[in-house]
């Protein structure tokens, strides 16, 4: 392939990276992998990165579920997932103790892909929550429940769940660090993006401190990647030498394909699966998968 211009290279390094990944099947978990997707910086693409990732691994075979704790809930939009005020939702589970199982709806783009939407009720939750007995472990029981729901129904073992954080630290995030044993932190390729970054990782201490001596940050995804700037490659290079272990060899570009995607209520491996962004993000999902 003719690789005498930056465009043309672009192709034939698209093209490398396609075969590469062509007919390859991702490895089962031993155990269910519950991943909380956290930041308390908003946009750096939490919700992108949690319905992308999750809707390359259901694609590859996997049985996956994605957790919908942001009251915005822009993850259950991008999976087609009703989320109107009268939907039964993760709150009722919070708050009322509703089985997990009776909330969760099935992606209708993509088999193996489960949903449990959030709908506007969740922004009173922190508040409700507070006078609840075991307020930092409702999520988890609920988790544990609806496995061995499942296991009873003869369901397939879910591979990996992912937890969709809000942008903050209060209680629902705090119910979603308990629940899970790993941390994916979508971070940003711009000035700001090791600002707070800090203030998580001592948040997360203190949870492993006193409620779940098992979690651990195992999982940073550079997103927002624009390979036309210093910037971004400095701020990649920064965070790989903070973090050598956990940072994914994948990085997703500034994708307008990623962006327009949530509008037509799907994620980028439906809306355009050609893309480099789908492509950048089944990279990252082949990787994650590996690590075991």
């Amino acid at each position: 392939m003719d690789e005498s211009t930056p465009l043309a290279r672009e192709l034939a390094s698209e093209a490398r990276r396609r075969e590469k990944l062509a007919g390859r099947s991702f490895p089962r978990p031993a155990e269910t992998r519950i991943l909380t997707v956290s930041n308390q910086k908003g946009g750096v693409g939490k919700t992108t990165t949690t319905v992308n990732l999750a809707a390359a691994l259901a694609t590859a075979g996997l049985n996956v579920l994605v957790i919908d704790i942001d009251p915005q809930g822009n993850a259950s939009t991008a999976l087609g997932i009703d989320h109107h005020a009268e939907v039964e939702s993760i709150y009722d589970v919070l708050i009322d103790d509703l089985p997990l199982g009776k909330v969760v709806a099935p992606c209708p783009d993509i088999n193996n892909l489960l949903c449990a939407p959030a709908t506007i009720h969740l922004a009173g939750a922190e508040i409700e929550l507070v006078s609840l007995v075991a307020r930092e472990q409702r999520l988890s029981r609920a988790i544990a429940e609806y496995a061995k729901e499942r296991e009873a129904a003869g369901l397939p073992r879910l591979d990996f769940i992912f937890i969709d954080c809000p942008p903050s630290l209060g209680l629902l995030t705090v119910n979603a660090f308990v629940a899970a044993r790993e941390v994916l932190i979508p971070i940003q390729c711009e000035y700001y993006a090791l600002e707070g970054l800090s203030q998580l990782l001592k948040n997360i201490e203190m949870i492993q401190k006193h409620l779940n001596a098992d979690l651990e940050v195992s999982t940073i995804l550079l997103t927002m990647y624009d390979g036309r700037t210093n910037l971004a490659a400095q701020v990649a290079a920064e965070v790989r030498e903070h973090f050598p272990e956990q940072v994914l060899k994948a990085v997703v570009p500034r994708s307008v394909r990623i962006s327009e995607a949530p509008s037509y209520q799907q994620t980028i491996m439906t809306y355009d699966p050609s893309s480099s962004g789908a492509l950048s993000y089944l990279e990252a999902a082949a990787e994650i998968a590996q690590r075991q």
